[in-house]
């Protein structure tokens, strides 16, 4: 028969292949178990438990990631029954043949015993004794803990883990099987520590029955040496304890080095290099900490009485692999630098994150001749007011207004300044330091020399003018203001229009972390038990475009809490939210006063309206133009005519046409705010002062 036909049928009886391995391993260990083994059978499996230890060692060592070696639970689990087998079958070979001396149990035994510990069965006793307490008080007991916490830990991680990997997969940056192989290692992880934390008590079982077989075989050796063969205490104590404590030392051994390809794989990083060299690189790559080192060494070895030698040329042999180091990185650091100023001087500098500038929330950019008003050196107080205005707002809106960041713009006029929000300009205007703006209220008793120009805040009509006709303005009934202030009233101005932009996530979780101080029940049943942040956060943004306040934090919650059951649209939370505020919000337009001025809208025309948001839904499509310019322009008429008369333009609308009458006068009729019936107190009368008919104003 050839070389080939061998292979050939080696392959047809391959045992692996018929799935027959693990189970003619299990009936060796059993045969270990029942039937006795001759001494060179014993040599032959000692050897092996000892060579497939160092196997298991060095795979933990070279693993890149402890899910590549994720079948070691159950090699933990058959190595420590093979050792336990071999532990019985040397047990009995000890107890039958012991009496015949240290080599009737094989040599591997006899070796431990003789040459180990040197005949000495005392120090055999303490050398088998260090041993335990290292495998099982240090590194066992170091590793289940280890195991217990990482299962625990990944297990808890799961759902983030499985989160991340959808939202990636909704994002488009990975395909779907590209989600499918992480979702299978995430299963995996979570059933290799889960194994671990289990596999972990085998080997602190391991631990304790080595201790017991040890004492086992001592007493049970001296029963039998005495006893039956008739041996002196001295010499059965002598020959027994010595296999006794050979076998034992041949079986810790393998023991503890699996203890340790334990905590190294559950202590293992995922990684791209192995952990020699990750240890070399990490831990050996400062030349600082060895420099420090070797100047260490060298004091103690100047020392009288110290062993001078050892730790001199320890010194000398640490600083000179600090000094090759540090060397190695300054021809590095050379390499890497920059061309002369001729070349491009970015080229071999890597790009990081802070390379990406990240956009201003609130900016402010101002021409050069504005520059003096914000830097303080210069005697500019602009900055004080900025911070003044930041204060005044977040106090009425309810929650902190975000820094404003001031730069300079050359692309601006000179007295030119430019408000910004992410980035994106909203406003924009002039003034002049060096004079005074007199503003028209609406009524004055005469005219002033000046540049005219319109406020930027309100659009009132203005004059710049200089400081020596301040007095005179104002005798003549003008506002008169300086340049900073015109910037920061302008800049308060933005802000309100523009609070719900500058609220998000991080200001909404503030919000609630301050209402948990004083109503913690209350702000742990609303997020995320009753409805999730993002909910909130829209009502929060619907109410400040609305120039509602969101002060009242409890009352809003409460709100929320109580009408989270009949729905979670923030649209509809909204209204319900600024029922449960009707008080503060009257209260904030018209003041203290008994009966109210509105406006409200003939009922035929509620009619219509309803029937058209029933028709086409919330955005109003469908809705004759006609009808909504005419609308509109009786809206800005009556508006114009509440605040000459000195009072708040409110209209009063059903419940449901409220929102989009609301968004309606939002932008084409700002000065008007719209309420709902029931946002009225009981205790405020209403006036009628117009009705808003079909084809326009009606008295």
């Amino acid at each position: 028969m050839n070389a080939t036909a061998i292979l050939a049928s080696a392959k047809r009886v391959n045992l692996g292949g018929l799935g027959l391995g693990a189970p003619l391993l299990l009936v060796m260990l059993l045969a270990m178990l029942v039937l006795p083994l001759p001494p060179f059978a014993l040599d032959v499996f000692f050897t092996f438990n000892i060579a497939l230890s160092l196997i298991v060692v060095l795979a933990a060592v070279y693993t890149l990631r402890p899910l590549d070696f994720s079948v070691f639970p159950t090699v933990l689990l058959l190595t420590t029954l093979l050792r336990l087998a071999l532990n019985v079958a040397s047990t009995r070979v000890v107890l039958l043949e012991g009496h015949q001396g240290p080599d009737a149990a094989g040599r591997v035994i006899e070796a431990f015993g003789e040459f180990v510990i040197g005949g000495n069965y005392a120090v055999g006793l303490v050398v088998f004794s260090i041993l335990v307490i290292i495998n099982f008080v240090v590194v066992t007991k170091g590793a289940g803990r280890v195991s217990e916490v990482s299962a625990r830990f990944t297990l808890d991680a799961m759902p983030g883990k499985q989160m991340a990997i959808d939202a990636d997969l909704n994002a488009g940056l990975i395909n779907q099987d590209e989600a499918r192989r992480r979702r299978d290692d995430v299963a995996r992880e979570a059933d290799f520590y889960g194994s671990m934390d289990g596999a972990s008590k085998f080997v602190r079982g391991d631990a304790i029955a080595g201790i017991l077989i040890l004492f086992i075989n001592i007493i049970g050796g001296l029963g039998v040496g005495v006893g039956q063969h008739g041996l002196d205490f001295s010499s059965a104590l002598h020959n027994y304890t010595l296999l006794t404590i050979g076998d034992g030392l041949v079986a810790q051994l393998p023991s503890l080095l699996l203890s340790t390809a334990a905590a190294i794989i559950v202590t293992r990083v995922a990684g791209t290099e192995d952990m020699g060299r990750e240890v070399t690189r990490q831990v050996l790559s400062n030349p600082r900490a060895l420099g420090v080192a070797a100047a260490v060494l060298g004091t103690l070895g100047a020392i009288p009485g110290m062993p001078n030698g050892i730790f001199l040329t320890l010194a000398v042999l640490t600083g000179t692999i600090a000094w090759q180091l540090q060397r190695r990185h300054q021809r590095t650091a050379h390499a890497g630098i920059a061309p002369p100023p001729a070349e491009p001087a970015g080229d071999t500098r890597e790009l990081t994150w802070e390379d990406v500038q990240p956009v201003d929330l609130i900016g402010l950019e101002v021409g050069y001749r504005l520059i003096p008003m914000v830097d303080r050196s210069q005697g500019g107080t602009l900055l004080n007011r900025i911070k003044g205005v930041r204060k005044k707002l977040s106090q009425e809106l309810g929650f902190l207004i975000p820094s404003v960041h001031i730069r300079d713009n050359l692309d601006l006029g000179p007295n030119n300044y430019r408000l910004t929000l992410h980035g994106v300009p909203v406003a924009e205007a002039e003034v002049y330091p060096d004079r005074d703006l007199a503003i028209n209220p609406g009524r004055v008793f005469g005219t002033l020399q000046g540049a005219p120009t319109t406020d930027p805040a309100f659009g009132l009509a203005a004059v710049w003018i200089d400081g020596a006709q301040r007095d005179h303005a104002q005798a003549l009934g003008y506002t008169v203001v300086d340049a900073s202030t015109v910037i920061a009233t302008h800049l308060s101005e933005v802000l309100q229009r523009h609070g719900q932009e500058l609220l998000g996530h991080e200001e909404a979780q503030q919000l609630l972390n301050t209402l948990a101080k004083t109503a913690p029940k209350l702000a742990e049943d609303l997020v995320p038990k009753t409805l999730p942040l993002t909910v909130v956060l829209k009502v929060f943004k619907n109410l400040l475009a609305e120039r509602v306040p969101i002060r009242d934090v409890r009352t809003i919650a409460e709100s929320l809490a109580a009408n989270a059951a009949r729905s979670q649209d923030p649209g509809v939370l909204t209204s319900l939210v600024r029922v449960a505020l009707g008080r503060s919000i009257v209260q904030q337009l018209v003041g203290p006063v008994g009966e109210i001025p509105v406006v409200v809208l003939d009922p035929s025309l509620e009619q219509i309206l309803h029937q058209a948001l029933q028709s086409a839904g919330d955005d109003g499509a469908g809705f004759e133009p006609g009808l909504a310019e005419r609308m509109q322009q009786a809206l800005v008429e009556t508006a114009k005519e509440q605040e000459a008369a000195g009072h708040e333009a409110l209209l009063l609308v059903s419940t449901t046409l409220r929102p989009w009458l609301a968004r309606f006068v939002r932008h084409s009729v700002p000065g008007m705010h719209v309420l709902s019936y029931n946002e009225i107190p009981e205790h405020r009368r209403i006036k009628v002062v117009a009705t808003i008919g079909r084809s326009g104003k009606v008295d």
